[in-house]
């Protein structure tokens, strides 16, 4: 039963990335199959929180930082053990730097406009992360793996100061001038309130291997970002338990009747 929960989640996941309210369709997602999926064994729910992000190996001088939410799923590999596996799907995550020197954009006039301005590069990825979770016996936990990205969005801003601070500004379209996949490494630390099913809450630094333009004259930055999360489980609380239990009895009753009816 869970495999096919399972599966129509992650299609349902899949649908959300064409949907333009994708933060709504996940929390939809999130309240339909929660009180199917948690049990000691799999935890599921929201995952979110906010990022800092950056660009490394470039002039990028500030951190820009945005809210990210998403669905998560922490996966027990063996009973008995304090060995899972954290993945999901974060739909809403920005990335991107501030504070990168400019470039031409062939016309005199913005040139001229923006040549002692700066940049502050807006990227939207839809990132999966693939994490080895391990709780100690005190709830905090350690978790490490990679994380793959796909881009939906790329915009440079540029600004500049003429009578007030930042008063002009031009944003750029570079999604084609950026790559499309992004990928990298990703570790974190974090604490477990309350046994089971409870709600988690962290740190993960990501750091990304592949640079995110085409063309040097774009810049040739990697990401890498800082995440506080919170995990929050749905579906898991005594309420969600005691209608999970009811409903198993009323199948058992069901199962029962049946068969004394057939002797």
């Amino acid at each position: 039963m869970k495999t096919k929960v399972l599966f129509a989640i992650l299609i349902a996941m899949m649908l959300g990335m064409t949907i333009p309210a994708r933060v709504n369709s996940q929390v939809v997602i999130a309240l339909l199959f929660g009180d199917k999926l948690n049990s000691p064994g799999i935890k599921f729910g929201l995952d979110g929180g906010i990022d800092f992000a950056n660009l490394t190996n470039s002039n990028s001088a500030k951190f820009t930082h945005g809210l990210n939410l998403g669905l998560y799923l922490d996966i027990l590999l063996k009973k008995n053990t304090n060995w899972y596996i954290h993945t999901g799907l974060i739909l809403k995550s920005p990335m991107g730097g501030d504070g990168l020197n400019p470039y031409l954009l062939n016309d005199p006039q913005l040139d001229t406009m923006f040549a002692t301005g700066k940049i502050k590069r807006e990227l939207r990825y839809i990132n999966v992360p693939i994490l080895v979770r391990y709780k100690f016996k005190n709830q905090l936990f350690l978790e490490a793996g990679p994380m793959i990205g796909v881009l939906v969005k790329a915009t440079d801003i540029f600004y500049n100061t003429v009578d007030d601070k930042d008063d002009i500004s031009y944003k750029n379209n570079i999604y084609k001038k950026c790559n499309l996949f992004d990928a990298g490494i990703m570790g974190g630390i974090g604490y477990h309130f309350m046994k089971g099913t409870g709600m988690n809450l962290g740190v993960r630094y990501y750091y990304g291997f592949l640079p995110v333009t085409t063309e040097d004259s774009y810049g040739t930055g990697q990401n890498q970002s800082i995440y506080a999360f919170i995990s929050i489980p749905i579906g898991a609380g005594e309420k969600s338990k005691a209608k999970a239990a009811a409903k198993a009895q009323k199948k058992q009753e069901k199962k029962e009747k049946k068969e004394q009816e057939k002797n």
